[in-house]
């Protein structure tokens, strides 16, 4: 018999979403001078050791759940240090021939300056670092290293909460001698923050068939490098954005290139997961990217520091499956909440973790002992900025993988820029990614 512990929320994965929830949580119970109890398991041996993305962040999240976080004393302050300071777009033709493109001619959401915005280019390891040291701050416990291995579930089919993974199984499968049995985490709810196919949310949209009247998802798979530059090259907030070669054909996809502060900058590659050449990897076509001159000049003299691989979620607003469930919430990444338009995702990860965390606050705070399902976190979402953007950018992935970059991006700026994301048509891209090769 396992070991169990009880918690008033228990939150699977210490990412953007997963964390501001958390946080948003307290914050609500200081307020009404409740107690409440909230537990978040993160698998990696660290807050922020699975947190691969070279990102540029928007601020509009961060400023709401931290309004003051600009004014901290600078040991303490958010870091988001780097803001962008000037934005490129180019077409690449060749291994050595591009077209940069006016800003003009870029749809509207691409822009990373001008307009009010507020983008800074940012390690997300280390505002997950920093999520995490707030949330501790306010009362939350944080357990890495702990895998959630398994949902658990009430009588009547309602989450319970999750079980941890065994620990100290040898390759044989058997037990070890530092064997240490897993632990039942119990809650009124339960949010599930894993990030792109996590392995219990996919569980979980099977079995309460959330996605029974979603288009398909689709994937991208980004390959990311950091590297210390030389630093009469280094130029803070730089954002290069593009796409083209060497992605050919059907192969949709794009590169970013990020100047952070330190003399570091990050470059990577994200290829869509709808190509249809098997003979086709994205590796080797990254490193055959960064050769370009648009991208090689940055990074001559230069040294390698990291690099790395993860899926990412990018079907946008007509592939979100139904977000709740007896029991708990898919947030975040789990459910695919990226917009592929911005190329952005942690503002609207952090918004559903932070509407998530009020509707299971009313909850509780209104005596409800759990496992409903949460109707009102709908409510909220659907009257949310973050619904409203992902709406505006319904069609901006179907256009770019039916058209292609070119005659795509030329509908795109139509629809963004003239009509503002409302145009009165819906374009759907329903053919399963793993189904076109």
């Amino acid at each position: 018999m396992r070991e169990s512990m009880e918690f008033d929320v228990v939150i699977v994965g210490a990412g953007p979403a997963g964390l501001s929830a958390a946080c948003r949580l307290m914050q609500q119970a200081q307020e009404a001078e409740q107690e409440l109890t909230v537990c978040v398991v993160e698998k990696g041996s660290e807050v922020g050791a699975h947190i691969l993305s070279g990102a540029v962040i928007e601020s509009r999240a961060m400023d709401e759940l931290f309004p003051d976080w600009k004014d901290a004393p600078e040991e303490s302050r958010a870091p988001l240090n780097t803001p962008v300071t000037s934005d490129e777009l180019y077409l690449l033709k060749s291994d050595t021939a591009a077209k940069k493109l006016p800003n003009a001619l870029i749809p509207k959401t691409m822009h990373n300056t001008g307009h009010g915005l507020n983008n800074y280019v940012v390690s997300l390891g280390n505002v997950c670092r920093w999520l995490a040291e707030q949330a501790e701050g306010l009362g939350v416990e944080i357990f890495p290293g702990f895998a959630a291995a398994e949902i658990l579930f009430n009588e009547d089919g309602s989450v319970k909460g999750i079980a941890t993974g065994d620990m100290g199984i040898t390759a044989a499968g058997e037990q070890g001698p530092n064997y240490t049995e897993g632990m039942e985490l119990h809650a009124k709810y339960t949010l599930f923050a894993e990030g792109c196919r996590g392995h219990l949310g996919k569980q979980l949209i099977e079995q309460f068939k959330l996605d029974n009247e979603a288009d398909a998802q689709h994937y991208g798979i980004g390959i990311k490098e950091l590297w210390d530059i030389d630093p009469a090259k280094h130029q803070p907030g730089l954002v290069v954005h593009g796409s083209g070669w060497p992605l050919e054909g059907d192969t949709t996809g794009g590169f970013f290139l990020y100047h952070l502060e330190n003399n570091q900058a990050v470059v990577g590659l994200i290829v869509d997961l709808n190509y249809t050449n098997p003979w086709l990897s994205p590796f080797d076509e990254f490193q055959r990217l960064k050769h370009h001159p648009v991208l090689a000049q940055h990074f001559e003299g230069g040294t390698r520091v990291a690099y790395g691989a993860r899926a990412i979620t990018k079907g946008g607003f007509n592939a979100l499956p139904k977000m709740t469930f007896p029991g708990g919430l898919l947030i975040g990444c789990n459910a695919g909440t990226l917009n592929f338009s911005k190329i952005k995702g942690t503002h609207t990860a952090m918004k559903s973790g932070m509407l998530a965390a009020e509707a299971v606050f009313e909850a509780i705070a209104a005596g409800n002992e759990g496992g409903a399902e949460l109707s009102s976190f709908t409510d909220k979402f659907e009257a949310s900025w973050a619904y409203d953007e992902l709406f505006r950018s319904r069609n901006f992935g179907p256009a770019m993988h039916k058209f292609g970059p070119i005659l795509g991006g030329a509908f795109n700026f139509i629809d963004q820029n003239i009509f503002g994301g409302k145009l009165p048509i819906t374009l759907h891209d329903d053919k399963p990614d793993y189904a076109q090769l």
